[in-house]
């Protein structure tokens, strides 16, 4: 690996993650190649100023490779992409599910990495309309990333970090984690769990209008406004829950929650849900 990475390419430069990450790439210090294959996505890439790439071109002059293309497809593209990769040369993909289930194209020479960003935090402050507006991340407000590199040196790992940094900046820090941690903070936690509940929220919303004939705007306040107070006095014990609260809570979970439902962090558990993300029948070791 070089020690210093200097030259970038991004693959599916115009897709939803790829214009994300080639904006900020766009004025960086990085010489960054974008390449698309879909015409239409093209335009959108030309539309932004970016002149668009042949990999077979620019893909073996690249230190850093990016891979931002739907998870279901990585395999696929990885195979064609890693043979021309030089050596020493990073392939970095976005999410974890493909390389947990072993489905990038591997060879000898070539550094594997993983990066996803934690967006912007619930309890983030922010003080600019910008920042307020950017809840994905990547634009205004800082966020964390949550990154898998499991070979190297510290001074490697170091210059990863800055490419990391500049992909899905402003960034406050990069946490590294191994390639299975990763998996289980997403699709896990944050999927499986996180994201599910609040899709259920918005089903209750809904149940709560539609059902109990309460006005929409007035069950958006209380539900909005309790979202926020529920969060902090349960991550951050800004105040207690009060008595009848809990009994309420405990009422929701019986009803609600399965009693066995940790069986989620479970290996087995983690293999079956990404091998429903992935479209395949199993992973395989």
């Amino acid at each position: 690996m070089p020690a210093e990475l200097k030259t970038v390419t991004v693959i599916g430069a115009g897709g939803k993650m790829g214009m994300r990450i080639s904006a900020n790439f766009q004025n960086s210090q990085y010489q960054v190649f974008y390449c698309e294959n879909s015409p239409q996505a093209r335009e959108k890439v030309a539309a932004e100023g970016r002149e668009i790439s042949d990999p077979e071109s620019v893909v073996p002059l690249s230190d850093v490779v990016i891979l931002a293309v739907p998870d279901i497809v990585l395999g696929k593209v990885s195979q064609a992409v890693v043979p021309q990769m030089k050596t020493g040369a990073i392939l970095l993909t976005l999410d974890p599910a493909a390389a947990y289930a072993n489905l990038i194209a591997l060879r000898d020479g070539i550094e594997y990495a993983v990066a996803h960003p934690c967006h912007p935090s619930v309890f983030l402050q922010r003080y600019t309309k910008e920042e307020h507006d950017d809840a994905f991340g990547g634009v205004a407000a800082i966020q964390h990333v949550a990154a898998s590199w499991e070979s190297g040196s510290d001074a490697q790992r170091s210059e990863l970090a800055k490419v990391i940094n500049c992909m899905y900046g402003p960034v406050e820090q990069v946490h590294w984690v191994t390639v299975k941690q990763l998996a289980y903070l997403e699709p896990t936690l944050v999927e499986t769990v996180a994201c599910m509940v609040g899709a259920f929220m918005k089903e209750s919303l809904d149940e709560t209008v539609k059902h109990c004939g309460v006005p929409e705007e007035a069950a958006k306040a209380m539900l909005y406004g309790h979202i926020q107070i529920a969060l902090a006095v349960a991550f951050r014990a800004t105040n207690p829950f009060s008595d009848a609260c809990m009994i309420a809570m405990e009422y929701g979970r019986e009803k609600i929650i399965k009693p066995d439902w940790k069986v989620i962090f479970e290996e087995k558990e983690l293999d079956t849900v990404i091998a429903r993300m992935l479209k395949i029948d199993k992973i395989n070791r």
